[in-house]
């Protein structure tokens, strides 16, 4: 078991940044300076609002997590670079996360996002898989600062990853079976 390291933003006072390393290094220094607010140990009683199992997907995957808001200066344009999809949070109907965007997969000659990675379940980084779902399926919403779908967990549970065992593209016909499962 690890220790958890709570941080709050310098710049929004309700984002909080998880880690497993006391100094904060790691956090995005765009959102700081970000200062130490709690240290949860092995053991001790988990107060804050957002699942353990998360928290840890999340460190595993990307270093950190982040929770709450972003104060970020508001796009002047509808594009998005994918560094800041990334890490991003998906959740289900009923506002509950469920999974943690990895990452997006571009189609090269049209340079159209048609999938996303994303990572689901596990408790405490033990046991979180990859589902590959199409991009369509996912709809971000302002208000949870994050990626709301439709999916359920039967669905989440029956897919596979578009990824093969060697961590390469499948071929045409199995990206077709998996787009044919998700509609």
């Amino acid at each position: 078991m690890r220790t958890y390291c709570v941080f709050r933003a310098g710049n929004s006072a309700d984002l909080r940044g998880f880690t497993d390393e006391p100094s904060g290094a790691g956090l995005p220094a765009d959102l700081g300076p970000w200062t130490l607010v709690q240290e949860i140990h092995p053991g001790q009683a988990w107060t804050p609002a957002v699942s353990r199992a998360v928290v840890a997907a999340g460190i595993i995957e990307n270093g950190f997590y982040l929770w709450g808001p972003i104060e970020r200066p508001a796009a002047s344009h509808l594009m998005i670079e994918s560094d800041r999809v990334e890490g991003t949070a998906v959740f289900d109907h009923r506002h509950d996360q469920i999974g943690t965007i990895k990452r997006l997969l571009i189609e090269k000659v049209s340079g159209r996002v048609f999938f996303v990675d994303v990572t689901f379940g596990g408790f405490l980084g033990i046991g979180s898989h990859h589902v590959t779902i199409p991009w369509e399926k996912l709809a971000y919403d302002k208000e949870l600062e994050g990626y709301r779908t439709d999916i359920t967990e039967a669905q989440i549970r029956g897919a596979a990853t578009l990824y093969g065992d060697a961590g390469v593209l499948p071929d045409p016909k199995r990206q077709q079976e998996l787009r044919d499962y998700w509609n």
